[in-house]
């Protein structure tokens, strides 16, 4: 159990618009910047949240790297294809924005991709693809990272984490919403072992030989994640495959940067990530009223399937999100005390004080 401190989900959403604006970004952008990040905590995604508000955004804002004024710059466009420049921008409003378009461009041609280079980290990958929901469409997000994860067979990092996500509507039940890493776990996980001073699960990751370890130490001192499945005798061949895609769709179609060329936040060049949109209108393949029948009865069908010993409810893909951030509207978010240290760090930086008050504590 550990000890977490809780916040009103406004306070911390203006704490982190103010922030942004600290670097002269409008109401507008700084909203949008801010949400997307809140949206990570509140679905229970706090790797992607505002952990990252001083490390992966406010240190390169500091420091220059990020150009908060960056434009959204056409390339190539036709009536359903677009790609786009993103300046070396915020993922999160480079993101926002292409999603925008490419919804919009659905909406007349029934469907739409949207491929963007040069851009930073843009969040969770399912925030994108939920746009899409408003709409009544399937949404879908893709985006390649800095090389974390071997190949099969291999032992060195040349592919990231590369998220998958893809959010489809139903009727009266919650949407599928797909939002999931190419690799087994996150580095944050192997971290978070690695300063607890407990070993990994086998199959996490590999060390500098390529070799299997429960070290969390081999696997972040020149070791590597496994992709998602682990060893190939576990299928980790497909894992390995779907990462190639996202790199493929995000970095290689787009132009931007893929495998190790891609730039790790921390470093004192541009990242050139690559994402990847697309959306399609459900009504041009049939009666959306039908489709949100069928979709209630798939997903019925699942959770009243017959539950192995032990467990008592079968879950759909974003549905614990969903309870998770209708939790936490109510009655605020947890955040770890380092999480709380970050924030005031980011905060002293831009000369912004870190002044809200818990609403409570909890042990997680």
């Amino acid at each position: 159990m550990t000890r977490h401190f809780v916040f009103k989900v406004e306070d911390l959403r203006s704490y982190v618009e103010a922030f942004f604006k600290k670097f002269d970004i409008s109401q507008d952008d700084a909203a949008i910047a801010a949400d997307i990040l809140i949206s990570a905590d509140l679905r229970g995604i706090s790797s992607h949240g505002i952990i990252r508000l001083h490390t992966y955004y406010g240190d390169r804002l500091v420091k220059k790297q990020i150009n908060p004024h960056a434009p959204l710059t056409v390339v190539r466009e036709t009536p359903n294809i677009l790609l786009l420049d993103g300046e070396n921008g915020l993922g999160q409003l480079a993101g926002y924005r292409s999603m925008t378009r490419c919804i919009e461009k659905a909406n007349q041609a029934g469907l739409a991709m949207v491929t963007v280079r040069n851009s930073n980290h843009y969040g969770i990958a399912g925030y994108y693809a939920m746009m899409a929901l408003k709409e009544n469409m399937i949404g879908i997000s893709l985006t390649n990272s800095q090389p974390l994860v071997a190949p099969t067979y291999g032992k060195s990092a040349i592919l990231g984490t590369n998220p998958i996500a893809v959010a489809v509507p139903a009727g009266s039940e919650r949407p599928y919403v797909l939002d999931m890493a190419t690799s087994i776990v996150p580095i944050g996980r192997i971290t978070v072992y690695e300063k607890a001073g407990k070993e990994i699960p086998t199959g996490w990751g590999i060390d500098a030989n390529g070799v299997v370890t429960n070290d969390p130490i081999r696997v972040l001192n020149g070791g590597a994640l496994m992709p998602l499945g682990g060893t190939d005798i576990l299928a980790g061949y497909k894992g390995y495959g779907l990462s190639l895609l996202v790199d493929i769709l995000c970095g290689v179609l787009s132009g931007a940067s893929f495998g190790v060329d891609v730039g790790h936040p921390s470093e004192n060049r541009g990242a050139n990530v690559g994402h990847f949109f697309a959306a399609f209108r459900i009504d041009n393949f049939r009666p959306m009223v039908d489709f949100q029948h069928d979709m209630d009865r798939l997903i019925r069908q699942l959770k009243d399937a017959p539950k192995a010993e032990g467990h008592e409810r079968i879950y759909i893909h974003g549905e614990k999100e969903f309870i998770k951030s209708e939790m936490y509207q109510k009655e605020g978010i947890p955040l770890l005390p380092e999480v709380v240290k970050s924030l005031m760090e980011a905060g002293r930086k831009v000369g912004l004080v870190f002044d809200l008050q818990s609403s409570g504590e909890l042990d997680i």
